[in-house]
C-alpha cells in the first residue's frame, strides 16, 4: 500500500509540473505571437514593457539593447509574416526558451530581411510577470 501511495504521488506532482509547464509554454508562446502583432503595428508602448530592462537583441549586424530597440522602433515595414514549429523548454521556474521559425516579408532600415529565419526568445519572470530578455534569429537555409 505504501509503495502504491508513493508511486500515486510521484505520478500526481510529475502531472502537476507538466501542467504548469504546459501552462507558461502556451503564455510565452501567445506574449511571442502578440510581440510579432505589435511590431508589425508599431506598437512602441508594448515592447516598452515587453521587454526586460537589460534586454539584447542579437543580429548578423550586431547587438542591441533596450534602449536601442526602443530608439530604432518603427524603422521595419513588415508586410507578413508567419510563425511555426515552436519548440518550449523551462530553463528554471522562472527562465523559459522559445524558438521558431519565421517566415517573413519585411524591410528594416532599407534593407530586405532573410524571408525565412531560425528565431530563439528567452523570458525571464519578474515580479510576476514574463518578460523577453533575449532575441536571436539566423538565417535558415
Amino acid at each position: 500500500m505504501a509503495i502504491a501511495i508513493t508511486v500515486s504521488s510521484a505520478a500526481l506532482a510529475q502531472t502537476k509540473s507538466k501542467d504548469a509547464t504546459n501552462s507558461v509554454e502556451t503564455h510565452i508562446v501567445a506574449l511571442e505571437k502578440q510581440a510579432w502583432a505589435e511590431w508589425k503595428n508599431k506598437n512602441l508602448k508594448f515592447f516598452q514593457n515587453f521587454l526586460s530592462d537589460e534586454a539584447l537583441f542579437v543580429y548578423s549586424e550586431g547587438v542591441t539593447d533596450k534602449s536601442q530597440i526602443i530608439r530604432g522602433f518603427g524603422a521595419c515595414e513588415i508586410k507578413s509574416y508567419s510563425l511555426d514549429d515552436f519548440r518550449f523548454l523551462m530553463l528554471d521556474k522562472n527562465s523559459a526558451l522559445l524558438s521558431y521559425t519565421t517566415v517573413q516579408d519585411a524591410v528594416c532600415g532599407g534593407k530586405i530581411q532573410p524571408p525565412k529565419v531560425r528565431s530563439s526568445s528567452v523570458f525571464v519572470k519578474r515580479g510576476g510577470k514574463w518578460l523577453c530578455t533575449y532575441y536571436t534569429e539566423t538565417p535558415a537555409v
